[in-house]
């Protein structure tokens, strides 16, 4: 199996164990569809949600944080088992810190994927930051990794991937599925 990221960055992956992602740009493609009648609706990526199944599965704890706020993002985490979902959180540094708090949690055994640049203070403080591969320039000079996919095309499960094999996961998962 090939690992394609430094030593540091490794290091960095095998603490992890939580994982906060943003919602519009990463989970989504960033695109928000309202018809006539007010109605929202969102593009998700099924194997971005497979891949957090599969992280939740094998110990990493997922959570959302959202600027916004949407019916759609509650539906999509319920069908995912997701059951932390903080919309509308404008301060997310703030959050963050006192999240970590309550959670008694270290900054470097968490992870955070963004994409725009309300996400980098919160990526500045994290073990492990993320930015997708159509993120703003900004906040691909401080993430730790650029995904070679875009935002809701598949980023996350790039991501989550990365963490299963680094973390020394990825056999029990290729077992399961007979990818051996």
């Amino acid at each position: 199996m090939i690992i394609n990221v430094n030593g540091d960055v490794q290091n960095k992956i095998r603490k992890i164990k939580l994982l906060i992602l943003d919602v519009d740009g990463v989970l989504t493609d960033g695109r928000i569809i309202i018809d006539d009648d007010g109605n929202e609706s969102k593009h998700f990526d099924v194997k971005d949600g497979h891949g957090l199944k599969l992280i939740m599965r094998y110990g990493i704890d997922v959570v959302l944080l959202t600027g916004r706020s949407s019916a759609v993002v509650k539906h999509r985490a319920d069908d995912l088992g997701i059951r932390e979902v903080y919309q509308g959180v404008l301060k997310k540094l703030e959050f963050f810190q006192t999240y970590i708090e309550e959670k008694k949690l270290d900054p470097e055994n968490v992870g955070y994927i963004g994409d725009d640049v309300v996400d980098i203070p919160v990526l500045r403080r994290t073990g492990f930051s993320v930015a997708v591969s159509d993120a703003s320039a900004e906040v691909k000079e401080v993430a730790d990794y650029v995904t070679e996919r875009p935002g809701g095309r598949g980023a996350v499960r790039e991501i989550c991937d990365l963490m299963l094999k680094v973390q020394g996961k990825w056999d029990e998962v290729a077992r399961r599925y007979e990818l051996e």
